[in-house]
Formats: structure tokens, sequence, C-alpha cells
């Protein structure tokens, strides 16, 4: 009888031999000869990868295979994972909810703009423009939003600000904790805005007006509040408002304010005194440490075998004075007034060579002295040169006793506080007036990484809100620095850290962190970064669209896995 009914198909051969298993996959061919069911070996596949056999396994069941090409199209790539990590750190902080308790457009929209702000600042007409390049806008149900509803929601924000900031003192602050406090300000490009005066620039743009804005923190840096002064308000005089914040709006009786001697002048010391429940921390200016060592008060002696002394001046009734010395700073000091001397030197040896050309029409005096004011105060040494000037005659020289007055301030500051000792000890004192820079560390973010400079809106609420913004995306970036610290360029036990470390002595990097500096490794051989190459990092992970070959009208949407560094990252913020 003929053979017949014959099928081909992967037999799997399992033997035994001392104690091992072997395994024998086998391309064969089955028929029936007459009762009997025969096998015909065609070839041993064995050597082929487990998943190519278990294909070759199916299509002889008769399934069929295409190619991923043809299965399914990738019509759309939205970046994804730092919009995702951005959202998520927003929600783990609960500030949707500090900012309005229910889900709204207005919130929406402000949602998508500090979150915007984080990733890649812009002006709010491009802001609607690049988040359809992510997955934010659809993450958000903003899709359809044009720049004048951002200018909308802003001025909703701007009425909130008042509720968001007192939800923040009450997580952030605490009564006799300690209130970090600075000022800085930002050019404005334009001539509408009321707040755009000229004032102490702080960014270098000659010809520009400024906008103002002062930033309330904790001891940590964590941004609490924030305020926007016209560009020709002193600082100093910003700072009664803050202790009416503190106070009235805040509800605390009883905090430490810490301020630069630039912030904390005699004045409002003064003012300050007038709540004594409120306690502050400071440093003399350096005409005020000339007099304490001209007195006899305050002297090098003092540091002949520690860095920190505390002393007393009837000067300064009711405060305690700190004296520090720090011999690295006071190289420096030395190093640096040497250069600008040398500087001012050339200057004013340009212009003697220019007077003494002019035999024929001798400069005039007045020229001259025009020129020389503008020459030694170019690198503010006028202090230090004596000047003779006369028609057609200039000459100079150092003024000695002056520079040896100012040598004999190098390396020394002076801290003063109204704490007593019991509240605050001396190191203790040095250290918190040194965490102001945390709040100096809030404004290099905000003008650097989340670009709060130019300003370009002209109406003065509008900069308000503008402001505001980027100090709740700063509050966002804080904590994910925070949570990143591992992955990132920073100290990551900095807190700890500062307790243990010489208050006088320059910070140095713990051990820790200087090997994964040099390494530009972590411990699990993660490539180190700064924030902004992260969150790029991040943004590699996308959003993927796609549809159906057979059938288009269906699609489906996948993510890119994620690589190991997006997945500790993920991991770090613990939510």
């Amino acid at each position: 009888m003929p053979a017949r009914n014959r099928s081909v198909h992967v037999a799997k051969i399992v033997r035994r031999h001392k104690g091992k298993q072997y395994v024998t996959y086998l391309l064969r061919r089955s028929y029936r000869d007459g009762k009997k069911v025969l096998h015909e070996t065609l070839g041993n596949i064995s050597h082929l990868p487990d998943r190519l056999i278990e294909i070759i396994r199916r299509s002889l069941r008769g399934e069929e295979f295409v190619s991923a090409e043809e299965a399914f199209r990738t019509t759309r790539s939205l970046p994804h994972g730092h919009v995702d990590v951005v959202l998520r750190m927003i929600r783990k902080l609960g500030l949707e909810k500090m900012i309005a308790w229910k889900r709204s457009r207005q919130r929406d929209l402000v949602l998508a703009m500090i979150v915007q702000r984080v990733i890649f600042p812009c002006s709010k007409l491009a802001t609607t423009r690049d988040w359809h390049t992510t997955t934010l806008a659809e993450e958000l149900g903003v899709e359809d939003a044009q720049a004048e509803d951002l200018y909308a929601a802003m001025d909703w924000l701007l009425r909130r600000q008042k509720s968001i900031e007192k939800k923040l003192a009450e997580r952030h602050l605490a009564e006799g904790g300690l209130v970090l406090y600075d000022v800085s300000s930002s050019y404005y490009t334009g001539r509408t805005c009321s707040l755009a005066r000229h004032g102490h620039d702080r960014d270098g743009k000659k010809g520009h007006p400024i906008i103002v804005y002062a930033v309330l923190t904790d001891a940590e840096g964590c941004p609490v509040a924030v305020a926007v002064y016209p560009g020709n308000t002193g600082d100093p005089t910003t700072v009664p408002d803050q202790v009416q914040k503190l106070r009235a709006e805040f509800g605390l009786s009883r905090v430490v304010l810490a301020g630069d001697r630039g912030m904390l002048t005699q004045t409002q010391i003064d003012t300050l005194k007038k709540h004594p429940e409120l306690g502050w921390i400071s440093a003399l200016r350096s005409e005020a440490i000339r007099q304490l060592i001209a007195k006899g008060t305050l002297g090098r002696s003092l540091f002949d075998e520690v860095n920190l002394a505390e002393i007393h001046s009837p000067d300064f009734p009711g405060e305690r004075l700190v004296a520090c010395y720090n011999p690295l700073l006071a190289d420096q000091r030395g190093r640096r007034r040497e250069e600008l001397l040398a500087a001012t030197e050339k200057e004013l040896e340009k212009l003697g060579r220019q007077v003494a050309r002019r035999t024929k029409r001798p400069m005039p005096q007045a020229e001259i002295a025009l020129k020389a004011g503008r020459f030694i105060n170019r690198f503010k040494m006028a202090k230090h040169f004596r000047l003779t000037i006369g028609e057609g005659t200039f000459a100079w020289q150092r003024d000695q006793e002056s520079i040896q007055r100012e040598t004999q301030l190098d390396g020394i500051y002076v801290i003063r506080t109204s704490e007593p000792q019991q509240r605050l000890c001396a190191e203790d004192s040095v250290r918190y007036y040194k965490l102001l820079t945390n709040v100096e560390q809030a404004f290099r973010s905000l003008k650097s990484q989340l670009k709060v400079r130019p300003i370009h809106h002209r109406i003065d609420d509008r900069v308000r809100a503008h402001i505001l913004i980027c100090l709740l995306a700063y509050y966002v970036q804080w904590h994910l620095k925070r949570a990143w610290a591992p992955l990132l360029f920073e100290e990551e036990d900095l807190s700890a850290d500062r307790g243990r470390r010489d208050p006088v002595a320059p910070a140095e990097p713990s051990a820790k962190t200087q090997r994964k500096k040099a390494a530009r490794q972590t411990a699990d051989h993660l490539p180190v970064h700064s924030f902004e190459t992260l969150i790029q990092e991040l943004g590699t992970r996308c959003r993927n669209t796609c549809l159906l070959a057979s059938d288009l009208s269906h699609s489906f949407q996948q993510l890119t896995e994620m690589t190991s560094l997006q997945a500790e990252a993920f991991k770090l913020l613990k939510v």
C-alpha cells in the first residue's frame, strides 16, 4: 500500500546519558504506511536559536508571519520621559492641589507652563508651539491652547499667589526656624512696564532697565515666596515687606531671618529690633570691621590658635559678634587686589604718556582729571592712589597706608546676630549665615536654567505672574535635584556634612562626591549628568503611535523601553 498523509513537523528528542540531558531538534516528515506511522528525518536544526526553532514549529502548523514593518506603522513619536518625571514629581509634592484644589482649565495651563519651564524654558508663544513636540499638551489636555489662554491663566494664578505661598510656608517653615532672604534683578527688554526702572543691574546688561525680585526660602534653599519690585528699589527697603509677610500672612511669630550685609543694613536691623520675637543673622560691613580693628576690639592675634572667636563691642549693644579668619580667603583677596592695582597702574601709565606727548598744547587740568577719574574707578582702586594733576602735568603713586589698612581686613569677616548663645552657638551662627548660598543658588537656577530673563511682558501683573511661575518651576526642580543627587554632579549628603565641617574653612566636597566627579560615573557605573543633560536623556523615552497594517482605522500607543539610566532616575523619585 502506498504511503499517504505526509506531514512535516519539528520533533524534540530528549536523551539522558551519564546524568546529563541532551536535547535535539529534528525536522521530520511523518507518514502512514498501512497501519504503521513512519518518520523520515529531513535535517537536524538543533544548532539554530530557540526563537527561530519556535518560528519554524509554528510556521509548519500553519501560522503566517510578517515583518514588523508589514504588521504596523509608527505614525508619530513624541518625547515623553522628561514630561512624565516632572509631572510625577508635581503630583508627589501635591503642587497641583496647592495651586487649586479642583482641576480646571486654568490649573492645567499653569501646570503645563511650569513643566515647560523645567524641561525647555521659552516665551509663552513658543510654549504653546513647543509643547506639541512632546506629550505635555496631551497629558494635561491643553492641545488647543493659544498664547492668550496662557496670559489669562497667568492672571488667574497671580490672584492665588498668597494662598499658594501660605501653603508652602506651612510645609517648609516652622516657628523658631531659619528663613533665608535675598534680592536679585533681571534686565527688561521694552519700555511699557512701569516696574522696569534703571537701578543696580546684576546681569551686566548696561543700558537696560531692570526689575527687582526677592525670594524667601527655608534653610535648605527650598523656595517659599517671591515678591517683585520696581527696578530702582534698594535691597534693604524690601525687608519690612518680608517681615510683614512672615508675621501677618504666614502667621509665624518666631523665626530667624538671615540676610547678607547689603540687605540687613543698620537701618533695617533697627527695624527688626522693634520685633524682639524675630531673630536675625547678618554680617558687618568692612567699614565697621575697620573700626573694630582701630579700637583694638578685633585683631589678628585672636586667630593665632583658632579661626573663630566671639567678641563684644559697645557699638553693637544687644548683639553677638563672631569674628572669623580664613587664610585662603586672605590670600585670594590679596592676589586679587594686587591684580587690580597693577591693572590700574597700567591705565595710569597710558594717561601719563598721553599727557607727556602734549608739549605744544598741554592737556588741560580738567581733561586730565576726567580721564584719570575714569581710569582709577574702572577697577574700584581710587582709594589706593594719590594723584597729582596740573596744567599739562600728571603724576601718581600708590597710597601704601590705605593699602595696608585694607590688608588688615583680608580674610576677616564678622557675623552679627541677635540670637543668644543658648539658642545659637558661635559655630552655628557662621554656618547659618553661609546657608545664604542656598538662596543664591536659587537665583542662579532661575536665571541660567529656568530663563527668568529676559522679561518681555508689558503688564506689571504679567511680570509678577511670570516670575511666580519661574519660582514654582524652581520648587519642582529643587526637589528633582535632591532626588537625583546620586546621578548628578551634586553632593548627596550635603545637609549632614555641613554640621560636621569646620564652619570657617572653605567647603570641600566629600570623598564620595570627589570619586563620582573624577570617574564621571556613579557607584552603579551609570554616567553622571548635569540636571539639563539628564532631562534631555529622559526625553529620549518616547510615546509612539502605531497603526495596524491590516486595519488602518485602529491605532495603539507604545512607550520606548527605559534605559538603565532612565530606570534609575524613575526609581529615585520614589513615586
